[in-house]
């Protein structure tokens, strides 16, 4: 599997050029990118990456990309990314790795995104892997109820976990915030159900990411499979 990834994030690697403002995904996939990044850059590539976690802030370091933030440039050239879902029409479930809110920013600050994935993250209707929404620690049970009535309005329901991290204690994201974790099985409408969670005044960020990938490489084992967005 890991060899898969990093089959994915090397042929991402072929749309990066000289010059280009990068946004570097979170993610066991994206740290293959990264990596592979990283030996370019040796090599003389001259990019600059904003990260989208603190984790992969550390990777990038450590494989010597230069790094930027969006207070310093206003817009990037390409940003690649992992997902936990992929649907036909390019749409995402993202935010296993709890950095959703920063991937979000990131990636709608560019000009394009590319996602990288093993195969066995296409899926015919987002929904099977668990939907995370960040959500702020204050009034979590107002929240929960709102979150509730967001999914029977867009015609989905399952139960909903707060994440616990390492310790059993509650997993807390990079920004300070928490995460829901929703069981919804199959989602019939994911732009309807991101415009519902979008309006919950608890709701920081969700984990659906509509329209904004414009292009996936999976990786499976008859070789890598590219998909545009129509």
């Amino acid at each position: 599997m890991e060899e898969l990834k990093r089959q994915a994030a090397g042929r991402a690697l072929e749309f990066v050029q000289d010059g280009m403002k990068l946004g570097l995904g979170t993610g066991s996939t994206a740290k293959h990118f990264v990596e592979l990044l990283g030996a370019r850059v040796r090599d003389g590539l001259r990019v600059i990456g904003v990260p989208t976690s603190e984790a992969t802030r550390t990777d990038a370091i450590r494989c010597g990309i230069p790094l930027t933030t969006l207070d310093e440039i206003d817009r990037l050239d390409l940003t690649v990314d992992g997902a936990d879902e992929i649907d036909p029409a390019l749409n995402l479930i993202k935010g296993g790795g709890g950095a959703l809110l920063r991937e979000k920013i990131v990636a709608a600050a560019s000009d394009r995104m590319i996602v990288i994935a093993d195969d066995s993250k296409w899926v015919e209707a987002l929904g099977r892997y668990p939907l995370p929404i960040e959500i702020i620690p204050f009034g979590v049970g107002a929240t929960q109820r709102a979150i509730g009535e967001a999914f029977a309005e867009s015609g989905v329901s399952g139960r909903m976990v707060v994440r616990k991290g390492q310790g059993g204690h509650v997993f807390v994201t990079d920004s300070g915030h928490w995460i829901v974790d929703a069981h919804l099985g199959r989602i019939s409408n994911a732009p309807r159900l991101a415009g519902s969670l979008a309006s919950i005044p608890g709701v920081v960020e969700h984990g659906l990411f509509i329209g904004l990938a414009s292009m996936a490489m999976l990786a499976g084992s008859q070789g890598i499979r590219v998909i545009e967005r129509r």
